[in-house]
């Protein structure tokens, strides 16, 4: 369901805000992820309701898999080892298959309440927190942390990850910058290959892995066979095929395969975003601002030319209904420029 060593596999990151239950069944069904973690489940001053894991992981109801078949591993995100341990055991008695520990998040207002990157800080907590929440989980399931390279220094990932593998962690995922560097480039891929080098569990790597020829390198340069991709699959939906075939994971004829700017390719993979919300009873609202933050990723990537003229439409008939006017008018070589 998850990791095996010797199996490439292609993870869908967690993005808060982005990677909800309706996205990952999306994501899941049209790319060839081989899984996915959730965004991050706060645990703070109480352990999070039964109501609360169900309700941002509807997927518990279905043995924790999407409807494509996806495995689905829950994220904790928090700084006390015995609540963390406490919420670990609720999510696998409602059905959880795996948990991982975000020691990653840099958001200012997640570090200043003692969650995310600013456990870096404290390598021994690190530990301790997984080896809490391992101890709290069944020994067939797999218990996993996600670590940046460290707060403001990269050399700390060797000692934070060599903590959480004592902890019991069954692999880590590198972000290849440190919480201070935010997201801006480039991402740092060889403090990762020393890692997985002196590890002997799995590393997945993860950051500026945009398409294929990125992982290509991020391959060449740490040695990892398993990779985490999050912004890249929104702003060049096709890499995820590409990535995956390059690797020799299991592609379907169905995945997509858009690569550039054709607003023809786009409209359908975007209508499913509207199929699906209607699905579930959102709001227009709702809708319309999932296909412009979609559609956002691919602009700042530079994949998309023509986002000036959806980002101020209201509904998303009429989005769709611009996307018709755009296939209509633009020219064959601008639909295939990238």
């Amino acid at each position: 369901m998850f990791l095996r060593p010797g199996t490439p596999a292609l993870v869908l990151a967690p993005m808060d805000g982005v990677t909800d239950a309706l996205m990952r069944e999306l994501l899941t069904e049209i790319m060839p992820f081989s899984y996915c973690v959730t965004e991050f489940i706060r645990v703070s001053g109480t352990v999070p309701s039964d109501r609360v894991f169900l309700n941002d992981v509807p997927e518990l109801r279905a043995e924790c898999r999407t409807a494509s078949g996806a495995g689905i591993q829950v994220q904790l995100l928090g700084g006390d080892p015995e609540r963390l341990a406490e919420s670990a055991s609720r999510a696998v008695s409602l059905g959880a298959r795996g948990i991982d520990l975000n020691f990653g998040c840099p958001a200012p207002t997640v570090n200043r309440h003692d969650g995310g990157a600013t456990l870096l800080k404290f390598p021994e907590r690190v530990e301790a927190i997984v080896k809490a929440v391992r101890a709290a989980v069944p020994p067939l399931l797999p218990v996993s942390a996600k670590l940046r390279l460290g707060w403001d220094d990269m050399s700390a990932i060797h000692v934070n990850a060599e903590r959480a593998a004592r902890g019991g962690a069954s692999w880590i995922t590198i972000h290849g910058r440190t919480k201070m560097q935010g997201y801006i480039p480039p991402a740092y891929w060889g403090p990762i290959g020393e890692v997985r080098r002196a590890l002997e569990i799995p590393v997945v790597a993860n950051g500026e892995i945009w398409n294929v020829d990125d992982m290509r390198r991020c391959q060449d340069e740490t040695g990892c066979e398993h990779f985490m991709i999050g912004r890249g699959a929104l702003s060049e939906p096709g890499a995820i095929r590409a990535c995956a075939e390059t690797l020799g994971c299991p592609v379907r004829a169905s995945d997509c395969s858009i690569v550039g700017n054709d607003p023809t390719e786009w409209r359908r993979l975007l209508e499913l975003v509207v199929l699906r919300s209607r699905e579930r009873d959102e709001s227009e609202r709702r809708a319309v601002a999932r296909l412009k933050q979609w559609l956002n990723y691919a602009h700042k990537r530079g994949t998309i030319s023509w986002f000036d003229s959806m980002k101020r439409l209201l509904t998303s008939d009429e989005m769709l209904s611009q996307l018709d006017h755009l296939s209509r008018a633009l020219p064959e070589g601008a639909r295939e420029a990238a």
